[in-house]
């Protein structure tokens, strides 16, 4: 019988072990089925000190949340440079990547910010703000989309289009390739835009 042998963590380094744990675990599966009796668990930690970090179980799940948000807009950013569809098809092709890595998470993600959780609608809303936000950002030229309330509008509803579609395919990919998706959700956004005149 070998003992355990426990690594002294700094509070930060133990705070992102376990949010690295947790991050983990959510990609396979809902975060009302991560369990903290497996996180402490598997972390080697008590109960008890998952809650001095944390609070509680659902600030524990809202800390995940919020590094798997932060996670999502680093992983998807967009090149500098370069023709405005290849900058939009690279970040799609990085966010369909997330999200079929991810699935279960972000489709529990997704669920819960749609089924009155505020706390988790507001993490959601804030990183699909800034997805769509850095289009602009990063199409300061005006070269595939002009900043007018009206386009904004339309990218926020392109982007509920985009997401759906990708969850969709994730569910039920039968007839259409990953490089179909991608087309569709890339060359659908200067398609919405350009119904606006």
């Amino acid at each position: 019988m070998t003992a355990t042998t426990r690594t002294r963590l700094s509070p930060d380094e133990r705070r992102e072990q376990l949010l690295e744990l947790g991050l983990r675990l959510f990609a396979g599966s809902t975060i009302e089925d991560i369990s903290i009796d497996r996180l402490s668990e598997e972390a080697g930690v008590s109960r008890g000190l998952l809650y001095h970090y944390f609070g509680s179980k659902q600030g524990f799940h809202e800390a995940v949340i919020r590094r798997a948000a932060d996670d999502l807009i680093a992983q998807t950013a967009p090149p500098h440079g370069g023709d405005p569809i290849a900058r939009l098809l690279s970040s799609m092709t990085a966010y369909v990547d997330y999200v079929i890595a991810n699935y279960e998470g972000y489709r529990s993600l997704v669920r819960a910010a749609a089924g009155g959780n505020e706390a988790v609608r507001a993490i959601y809303l804030d990183a699909r703000f800034s997805l769509t936000d850095r289009i602009f950002t990063a199409d300061a030229q005006g070269e595939l989309i002009v900043d007018t309330p009206a386009v904004r509008l339309a990218v926020r509803g392109w982007a509920a289009l985009a997401e759906e579609t990708v969850l969709a395919w994730c569910e039920d990919p039968t007839g259409v390739s990953r490089d179909q998706l991608l087309r569709l959700v890339t060359e659908s956004l200067p398609a919405v835009v350009a119904t606006l005149g």
